[in-house]
């Protein structure tokens, strides 16, 4: 069998929405003629291994590593559109995450704060972030320190702990945690938005043939109508899909790009 994961939102209490919406999918798949598709999704090893798996069916990753790393690797079957705060269709941004006692009223107040970050590849945790204080930076440093946690929940942690004062939360992780755990949020307030980009892509190999990239196009269509998974869709924030423009991602580095430009490569 082929691999699947859905690592990218897989809170633990989505996980059985998580299980729910992949048998959805590969229902759908079959019927379309897709072979080899799991009756499980894979849960071991790390998004990254999943990635660049030999035999990679159906993931999802962010766009940071699709545009950089895995670029030539991975290609885009369709990008998610969800019903949380800050999406807009296909497109999302992130929450700039401040706690609630933090005298900040707006981004230049972030000037020689902590910064916590998930990953330096990450496109909501990093990147974004990196984009939204490169018109402020002096000489290439904006905060004081940033300091690398490994996810999102664990930069929340931080700023709570005191350890940081301010994490960039990707806003669907953001919205699931005000669906399913809203504790995990107590004691923080949102400051602002960074800039937005293509939210976290449904993807498969880049050697999947097109016959076989047009039946899994097909395939999730059909299990975004499909009324029996409502309810997994519901608890997962999923609302539709899109099959957006090949040059969408490009806003990606453009992003970047534009922070190199102006003197800014690395949060700091």
């Amino acid at each position: 069998m082929a691999l699947a994961s859905l690592p990218m939102y897989d809170l633990e209490e989505v996980a059985k929405a998580t299980d729910a919406w992949w048998a959805g999918l590969a229902r759908a798949f079959r019927r379309e003629g897709v072979r080899d598709v799991p009756v499980r999704l894979t849960r071991r090893g790390t998004p990254e291994e999943h990635w660049a798996a030999p035999d990679l069916l159906f993931t999802q990753c962010c766009g940071y590593p699709l545009t950089h790393a895995f670029a030539g690797t991975l290609q885009v079957v369709a990008t998610p559109c969800y019903d949380a705060p800050g999406c807009c269709g296909p497109i999302y941004c992130s929450f700039v995450v401040v706690r609630e006692d933090l005298r900040a009223r707006d981004v230049e107040d972030l000037r020689g704060c902590i910064a916590a970050v998930n990953s330096a590849d990450s496109q909501s945790g990093y990147s974004a972030l990196r984009a939204l204080v490169t018109p402020f930076h002096r000489r290439g440093r904006f905060f004081a320190a940033v300091r690398e946690t490994g996810s999102h929940l664990g930069s929340l942690a931080l700023v709570l702990s005191g350890g940081a004062d301010v994490a960039a939360i990707d806003c669907v992780t953001h919205g699931l945690l005000m669906r399913h755990r809203p504790e995990a949020l107590d004691g923080t307030r949102v400051l602002c938005r960074t800039p937005s980009a293509p939210a976290l892509p449904y993807v498969t190999a880049a050697s999947a043939g097109e016959d076989t990239l047009r039946r899994l196009r097909t395939g999730l269509f059909q299990a975004f109508a499909d009324p029996s998974l409502a309810g997994a869709r519901d608890a997962l924030l999923l609302s539709d899909a899109e099959v957006l423009p090949a040059t969408a991602y490009g806003r990606i580095r453009q992003m970047e790009e534009e922070a190199v430009m102006h003197g800014y490569p690395r949060l700091a």
